[in-house]
């Protein structure tokens, strides 16, 4: 079997909050390891149907294995969910039940050194989840300026040291290319001083973090595909999103109370004049695992699970 070990998060809770129809069409954005969309096709009928989205070969691999039993019928297409629209559209599909994002890097991309989305093992300076793309960690680290640098490890890191692992970059790749995983993780134990890494956790991890929301543009695509999702929906069907953490989080959050709004006219507005109309309900609140799974996984401790149903 294809090696891409993944431990689904949130698994019954999400499968549950879709509410899988035998006869339905559900979209799995994420495919990741298969787990959740294995789940969703023992709930499905020979008439279901699941379309598998990703953009990792590895991934879209394993799960032709892990799904080659499935009584449903499969559709497993290796693309970004940015283009969910154009993938519907090609499969012949105009409107499904339920979609699912289980956002952020999978346990066998991290796990996988020669990746290079680990700061604790070195390797090539990679983090592409899509290794067809172009831009690469390598790219990020060797080419962007000081102050771009700056900019994605305070946005996207929330690292409070940004500007000064910045300038240790810049300085260091004046003398050498910085090429490997080591190479980077060397530069930030130097800029940033040993008694603030033990008190707040290693900075690298935020910078790798960082690193990889931007080769991978997963902040700048997600809006958009959440709404493509909900547009997908029928009425009725559910969205099911899963994050890890806060920046997604509140893109996803953000997003989905903006599709559930009503009206937007201005609040000094006599009367509604701009006919707008929700078209999500949120079902419930943001929900996290519990402290079982969070025990056995610690990749757990930090999801939300966040569901919405198409109204409209």
């Amino acid at each position: 079997m294809t090696e891409f070990h993944h431990v689904s998060v949130l698994l019954e809770e999400t499968v549950g909050a879709l509410n899988v129809m035998p006869d339905g069409i559900y979209v799995d954005a994420t495919l990741g390891g298969a787990g959740h969309a294995r789940r969703i096709a023992a709930h499905l009928s020979e008439h279901g149907r699941l379309i598998g989205i990703d953009q990792d070969e590895t991934a879209i691999a394993a799960a032709h294995e892990r799904l080659a039993d499935v009584r449903c019928q499969v559709s497993l297409v290796r693309d970004n969910f940015r283009n969910l629209s154009a993938i519907l559209a090609a499969e012949g599909v105009f409107s499904v039940d339920g979609v699912l994002f289980d956002l952020g890097v999978s346990s066998p991309q991290i796990d996988t050194p020669e990746r290079g989305f680990s700061y604790m093992q070195d390797a090539p300076l990679d983090m592409r989840m899509d290794q067809r793309a172009r831009l690469s960690a390598y790219d990020v680290v060797n080419a962007y300026t000081a102050e771009q640098l700056t900019e994605i490890f305070y946005t996207y890191g929330e690292e409070r040291w940004a500007k000064r692992i910045a300038a240790f970059i810049e300085k260091e790749r004046q003398a050498h290319p910085i090429a490997t995983t080591g190479d980077l993780v060397a530069v930030i134990d130097r800029a940033v001083p040993k008694e603030v890494r033990a008190r707040g956790g290693h900075p690298a991890k935020r910078v790798f973090q960082a690193i990889r929301i931007e080769v991978n543009d997963e902040l700048g695509i997600l809006e958009g595909a959440l709404s493509a999702a909900v547009n997908a929906l029928r009425i009725g069907g559910r969205l099911a999103v899963i994050t890890f953490h806060s920046l997604e989080d509140r893109i996803v959050k953000n997003t989905l109370r903006r599709l559930a709004q009503g009206c937007i006219c201005p609040p000094h507005t006599p009367v509604c004049v701009c006919g707008h109309t929700p078209e999500v309900r949120l079902v419930g609140k943001a929900k996290a695992a519990g402290k079982e799974e969070c025990a056995a996984n610690t990749r757990a401790r930090s999801a939300k699970l966040r569901v919405a149903e198409k109204i409209k």
